[in-house]
Parts: structure tokens; sequence; C-alpha cells
């Protein structure tokens, strides 16, 4: 799927919520506490990692590619 952001970057949680992955902020959080997130290849535990154009999200089979 790709995500299409208009500001320099997004908070890693709020692009899981945004991208209708999960509910709630919280949940979204939650699956980044527990490494289920990899940014670009990589575990990420940053809930407030800034994500930019070019980068690519992924959660279980999900994968976001995040576009301007």
């Amino acid at each position: 799927m790709q995500f299409t952001i208009t500001d320099e970057y997004i908070e890693l949680y709020k692009l899981i919520k945004a991208a209708d992955l999960v509910d709630s902020g919280a949940e979204a959080k939650q699956l980044i506490a527990e490494e289920y997130v990899t940014r670009n290849g990589e575990i990420e535990t940053r809930k407030r990692a800034k994500i930019k154009v070019g980068e690519v999200i992924v959660i279980g089979d999900v994968s976001i590619e995040v576009i301007k």
C-alpha cells in the first residue's frame, strides 16, 4: 500500500493509525513496542520515529510505502 504525506514527516504510530491498520494510537504504540514493525528492513521501536518520503514500513504482511 502507498501512503501520501503532505508534511516533511509523520510519526510512526500516527502513520500506522492513519493507514487504518489499528483502531487507536495506543494499539499502534503496542505493536511498535512489541517489535512487530520494521522500517526499511530494520526493527523500529521508537513510537515517534519521523517517517519520511521513500521509507517503507512493514507490519506483518502489510507493507506501507510513504510517498509525497
